[in-house]
């Protein structure tokens, strides 16, 4: 069976993704955030699966993972939400996430639970690309799920050639060296960087993540990328307005 990643990338238009924070702002929030994006016109979704420990996320983010977590929300409870979610959404669906929880899961067992739902890839930005292709790349393609990987302003041409290699889908073009959400808007040296991975031709799609929180933004961003992805800037929406606000959202943006 085809990945619902590669048909959706193959689509002739650019690619819009809400990342969010699976259990927020309430715990049984998850399913309707998910159908009512789809609902909206999103392309694709990220679900944060929340961590305790999130690196690369920036203040929204991690408020967001830890008010997840009081809520109550673990992977066993968000793999519980999501048993029937194929019954009525049909857009790739990526977990998003740290390694440690995978791990405490069980890689092989998550994986399988993945494809038993109906996940179509993962993004574990602290899972290294010789790990991965050593130990887990195998199980991630016996379960159809595709791995994303990362890369940023200061991933080298040669680093950046090796994960289009050993990538299958898209890859997750960080727009900046600094957190999630902590941005408004690209200068030169990110249009420089857009313009460099451009002219690099990859085999494989780019998505822009981080510093897209509107319409002008998400233009910017894909100019020469395939889609772009919204996070911070969507959880503060939901934070306001709660689920309610979404529709609105998503318009304001395409």
């Amino acid at each position: 069976m085809t990945n619902r990643i590669h048909s959706k990338l193959q689509e002739d238009k650019k690619l819009l993704s809400i990342y969010f924070t699976a259990g927020y702002p309430s715990l049984n929030d998850t399913v309707k955030i998910i159908e009512d994006l789809e609902k909206s016109g999103i392309d694709m979704i990220e679900i944060g699966l929340p961590f305790s420990d999130p690196l690369a996320d920036g203040p929204t983010i991690q408020d967001s993972s830890t008010a997840a977590l009081k809520n109550g929300m673990t992977t066993e409870i968000l793999f519980k939400q999501l048993k029937d979610i194929r019954k009525s959404v049909t857009i790739p669906l990526i977990i998003m996430g740290y390694f440690n929880p995978v791990l405490q899961y069980g890689v092989e067992a998550f994986c399988k639970k993945c494809q038993e739902i109906g996940i179509d890839g993962l993004i574990l930005p602290d899972l290294p690309l010789d790990v991965y292709q050593d130990k887990y790349e195998a199980t991630f393609k016996k379960y159809g799920l595709v791995n994303v990987f990362l890369i940023t302003p200061q991933t080298s041409d040669e680093r950046i050639q090796q994960i289009d290699a050993a990538s299958d889908g898209f890859i997750y073009m960080v727009s900046s060296a600094s957190v999630t959400g902590s941005q408004s808007g690209f200068g030169n040296t990110q249009e420089d960087y857009f313009k460099r991975i451009a002219n690099m031709q990859l085999k494989n799609p780019q998505i822009v993540g981080f510093g897209i929180s509107n319409a002008e933004t998400f233009k910017q961003a894909t100019k020469t990328a395939k889609g772009a992805i919204i996070g911070s800037a969507f959880i503060k929406c939901i934070t306001k307005d709660g689920v309610s606000g979404i529709k609105n959202f998503v318009k304001n943006i395409r």
